[in-house]
């Protein structure tokens, strides 16, 4: 089997797209991967072949706060997150929808998957279904798909009752979902291509043949009205062997309870955010050692001296880490959220940017750690919270109980069954279509 992966540039979308191509590429599949030029080697490290993204297409956001410096004074809300679908997600859509028509045509693939909110796959979609091969999404945020109780996305609010957060929608309609599904129409029909027949963010859900969404139902809001596209196949699988084991790595003996911070990959640009006051909050107790991710950056760019009681690291092997690790202290990654929690490690979240607000709701509503509810938490709110989740059992239990969940899912047998069925049913229609010509 041929298959086309694709995802945005950012880290946490990527990935989620490459753990599915590496089950794909680890069982004899030819897997071809079309991204930016600076992540050619994260494509070719699961053995799939890399193939340039192109134009506007082609862009660097590793370090996201240098591509967009006016993300670093944007406070979070309707603006960052309108700035993000405008600029991120739709400004690429007509020169990624180019380059994937292109490989297409050259691999003619028999299935492609791409992160959910990968807009460069809109024309398609919007298309002639024989004109293409099956389309899978991958779920990199948390499900996008509406809620009973009017809830919009990303302000980080728990289930209520039917139409509770009417009015709230009606705001977030105007400010947000109007205007930017006026602007992805724009440059739909500008190229030459059908306007969007429903909001973006149910259409990333039921559009495609299948979604992928990397959890389990527990951490999921209950929905009354999924459409059959959606598919929960639990935690993502890790990508082994991202990075060295550190030296420092035989300190992680048992003998002192472990705290796993990190910033993740896009909002790490400050780390007096979560990272510096984490430190500070912990720094006294040696019962504790304290880890810290930095995202990919210099961990020269972390608050200087470190304390006594801590070690960092650019990148973990999650592989390595995440089952030797008591509390994580995260703004609230979704992908890395759902690895801990398949490990059943209790959380503390505190983030408010991107989809940060809703993943760490999930994490308060499923009783597995505390929320924090802000960007910028306090020493004293910090100290007390990773104190809280480390000695009340419940925060654990609950932890423990979501792993049970996960560990349900055998994510590759589930990945290859809905890729196995939508290629069967591609393949018999095809010939039903041939036998009636």
């Amino acid at each position: 089997m041929k298959v086309l992966i694709t995802s945005v540039p950012l880290m946490g979308h990527l990935n989620a797209v490459l753990s599915v191509g590496r089950i794909l590429t680890e069982q004899g599949h030819e897997v071809i991967g079309l991204s930016v030029n600076v992540l050619r080697d994260r494509i070719e490290h699961i053995g799939a072949r890399f193939v340039p993204f192109s134009g506007a297409a082609d862009l660097d956001l590793r370090d996201f706060a240098a591509a967009y410096p006016e993300f670093r004074t944007m406070a979070p809300g309707v603006e960052m997150t309108r700035f993000y679908f405008e600029r991120v997600f739709a400004d690429p859509l007509i020169d990624q929808n180019r380059d994937v028509q292109h490989a297409i045509e050259t691999f003619t693939p028999d299935v492609i998957i791409v992160d959910n909110l990968f807009l460069g796959i809109l024309p398609l979609l919007l298309g002639p279904r024989a004109n293409r091969p099956p389309i899978i999404s991958v779920g990199s945020t948390y499900l996008l798909w509406h809620r009973h109780d009017n809830a919009p996305c990303n302000l980080g609010l728990p289930p209520a009752w039917k139409n509770a957060y009417a009015e709230i929608a009606h705001e977030i309609d105007a400010a947000f979902t109007k205007p930017i599904g006026e602007y992805i129409n724009s440059l739909l029909t500008g190229g030459g291509f059908p306007a969007l027949p429903l909001n973006i963010l149910d259409a990333v859900i039921q559009l495609p043949d299948a979604c992928l969404q990397l959890t389990v139902p527990d951490f999921e809001f209950p929905r009354a009205d999924l459409p059959p596209t959606v598919h929960f196949v639990g935690a993502m699988p890790i990508v082994p062997k991202q990075a060295p084991i550190p030296a420092w790595a035989d300190e992680l003996d048992d003998s002192r309870k472990v705290v796993f911070v990190t910033q993740g990959t896009v909002s790490n640009h400050n780390f007096t955010q979560l990272v510096a006051p984490t430190l500070s909050a912990l720094e006294d107790d040696p019962d504790l050692l304290v880890v810290v991710g930095v995202g990919g950056r210099s961990i020269d760019e972390l608050p200087k001296p470190l304390p006594a009681n801590t070690r960092a690291a650019s990148y973990f092997s999650l592989e390595w880490l995440l089952p030797k690790v008591d509390v994580f202290v995260t703004n609230g990654g979704y992908n890395t959220v759902n690895q801990a929690l398949k490990h059943g490690i209790p959380l503390v979240t505190a983030g408010l940017t991107e989809d940060k607000a809703d993943v760490n709701a999930r994490v308060e509503w499923s009783g597995a750690g505390i929320d924090l509810k802000t960007n910028t938490p306090t020493v004293e709110a910090l100290a007390q919270a990773v104190r809280s989740v480390l000695n009340e059992p419940h925060y654990r239990s609950s932890a423990a109980q979501l792993a049970i969940e996960f560990a349900k899912f055998d994510t590759g047998q589930e990945v290859m069954r809905v890729i196995d069925e939508l290629t069967c049913d591609a393949v018999l229609t095809s010939i039903k279509s041939d036998v009636a010509r």
